[in-house]
Order: structure tokens, then sequence, then C-alpha cells
């Protein structure tokens, strides 16, 4: 992107983690009005770890599709509700996209984001063995926000969210891998610096420091 100007974007890892990361500075940053997150194995620890202790008050709608089992029931509103200061909610059909909010995609459905940023939910065929699926989310996202979005890849054992990441980016959004060496499973990472390299490709303690400033940015204006 060319609004990006730090000398660890374009697919550059960042400098080893300090502690905080308080120090972390990705460079001049573009305004988005939504963050879509995507991950599968090892996904439900990351995303802790990346909201861990937001500021308040934040502003930004964060959608996440986690890839979980379609036959349970999910936990995962709860789970994150309890430990955040915004509301997290699974995303309902024709429901807005609502700021300060935390939206998961419902187990055994596609999310979709509409053009007047509205959801919609579908049960077309999974998408690399998965519903819902990273891609459909992330390539909906991109039609709806253009480059006012970003879109954060976390780790995963499959290469779902790879062409969604894709997408975002040729839409002129804002990319941002979790580095593979970190990650529990770094195969969707992988796949994604595969396609086409991101923004940043960052451990979750400077991906978190980055949503943080995305977050701020977004008020700022």
């Amino acid at each position: 992107m060319s609004a990006i100007r730090s000398p660890y974007t374009a697919g550059h890892a960042a400098p080893p983690s300090t502690p905080g990361d308080g120090d972390f500075d990705p460079g001049p940053l573009p305004q988005v009005d939504a963050v879509v997150v995507g991950a599968s194995a090892g996904g439900v620890d990351a995303l802790l770890r990346l909201t861990a202790a937001l500021p308040t008050p934040w502003h930004l709608p964060l959608i996440a599709v986690l890839h979980l089992p379609q036959d349970r029931e999910s936990r995962l509103a709860d789970i994150f509700s309890h430990r955040l200061p915004i509301p997290a909610c699974e995303a309902r059909d024709k429901a807005a996209v609502e700021a300060a909010t935390l939206h998961f995609a419902p187990p055994g459905y596609h999310l979709f984001i509409e053009a007047d940023r509205h959801f919609s939910l579908s049960c077309e065929p999974p998408v690399h063995f998965s519903r819902p699926s990273i891609d459909l989310l992330m390539s909906s996202a991109a039609d709806a926000y253009g480059p006012r979005l970003a879109g954060l890849l976390l780790t995963g054992a499959n290469e779902d969210g790879a062409q969604g990441l894709a997408d975002i980016a040729a839409a002129g959004g804002l990319t941002a891998v979790q580095s593979p060496g970190e990650a529990m499973a770094p195969q969707m990472p992988q796949s994604a610096l595969a396609l086409r390299q991101p923004d940043y490709v960052l451990p979750l303690a400077q991906l978190r420091r980055l949503l943080i400033l995305l977050d701020a940015q977004h008020h700022a204006h």
C-alpha cells in the first residue's frame, strides 16, 4: 500500500518483540472503518491475545471468522464478552455492522458483508473444507469497504484466508499476517505470504499494537 512507509512493511518481518511492544512504530497508517480477522487452529488463544486489554473507549468494528465444528453451539461470544470492554456477539443475517463490537461468524454459515455494510449469512458449500470461510468474509468486506478496511490473518492449518487477504490488498486495504514462526499452526499465514506479500508480518503483540493504532487513527478522523 502506498500509504504505508514503515521499514517493516511490504512483507518484512518486524524486529524482535519487546515487552508490550510499546515502541513498535508501524509508520503512517491509513484510515480504516472496519477490521476483519481470520484464524483456525489455535485461533481462540491468538484472538484472545490480540484483543487483550483493548483501550477504552474503543471505536472500530471487529469481524472474525474462527473455524469451529459445525455441529456444536459456539461459545465465542460468551468467552470474549467477559474479557473485552466491548460487546461480542454472533453476526445476524441482515443486521448492520456495529461500531465498537466484535462480531463472530456463526458456526455452519458463511458470513458476508454487503455493500450497505450489513451482514448476510449463507449455507453455500464449504470453502477449503470450512464453513464459515475466511476467504468469503474477507473478499466481501473488501468489496464493501475498499481501501478503508484492514485484514488480519492469524494461525491456522489450511489455506483459507490467503485469497481473501489478497483481495483486501487488491482493493487498497491494509493487510497483516501473524509471523508463521510464532503461529501454533503456520500453514495459514504461510499460504497468505506465498500468494501475496502483506503490508505487515508481525508477532501477536505487535499486531495488537497495530490494531490499537488503527483504532486511534479512526477516532482521530
